[in-house]
């Protein structure tokens, strides 16, 4: 049961970061330029060899640890519960893993053509206030956070809390970085929206209103 669990868990990562990857090639193909999956600045690609590592092991590891019978002690849970508490334990992540996935797909059909994966000093793109940028800043972001977190608890190893260390700090990191960008492109437009709307958890339920006010809709 749990490794099925682990299988379906990292097949679930495995597609959702094949489509980050297809979206980039469809913008390659529409603008010439794949959303800045690599960016021009030197610090985001710099960034690219920190997270590049963390999301190869993110997929893989739930994968392999569905066939591996005596895993070595840094792909072993750290702590593991009962056979049933643990299987449902894999089974509740790929639960919310799967339903993370859903609401990124809506975040980014709502961003639509200014879905960027970096940034590009010289590039402003429109700016996106409804749907779930009307409540979260960073929607993508977070989701993306909680699917890590739900992949650390079905999966507790050092390698795998190790990736989602640098996976969730470098989500920070470079929503920060975003900001002070979208701080410099949009001036005052950008801050408003930022005052009445949460970087990744909700300040309130009600929907921001402001006058075509949001974030360049950015991450993975």
């Amino acid at each position: 049961m749990t490794s099925s669990a682990l299988l379906t868990l990292g097949s679930i990562v495995a597609f959702y970061w094949y489509r980050v990857l297809q979206m980039a090639a469809n913008a390659r193909r529409r603008t010439g330029r794949a959303a800045n999956l690599l960016p021009p600045e030197p610090l985001g690609r710099a960034i690219r060899i920190l997270w590049a590592p963390a999301v190869g092991v993110w997929i893989a590891h739930p994968i392999a640890s569905a066939f591996l019978n005596k895993p070595s002690f840094i792909l072993r849970p750290l702590w593991k519960p009962g056979p049933a508490i643990h299987a449902g334990l894999a089974w509740a992540a790929v639960l919310v893993v799967l339903a993370a996935f859903m609401a990124t797909i809506l975040c980014w059909k709502r961003m639509g053509k200014s879905w960027r994966m970096g940034i590009d000093p010289a590039e402003k793109t429109p700016l996106v206030a409804t749907g779930p940028f009307a409540y979260v800043r960073h929607p993508i972001y977070a989701l993306s956070a909680v699917m890590m977190l739900a992949t650390a608890v079905a999966l507790p190893s050092p390698l795998l809390l190790a990736a989602a260390i640098v996976h969730i700090s470098l989500l920070f990191w470079e929503s920060s970085r975003e900001e002070q960008h979208l701080l410099r492109t949009h001036g005052a437009e950008y801050q408003n929206y930022r005052t009445r709307v949460g970087r990744f958890i909700p300040l309130s339920f009600k929907p921001y209103k402001g006058k075509d006010e949001a974030r360049t809709a950015r991450g993975a």
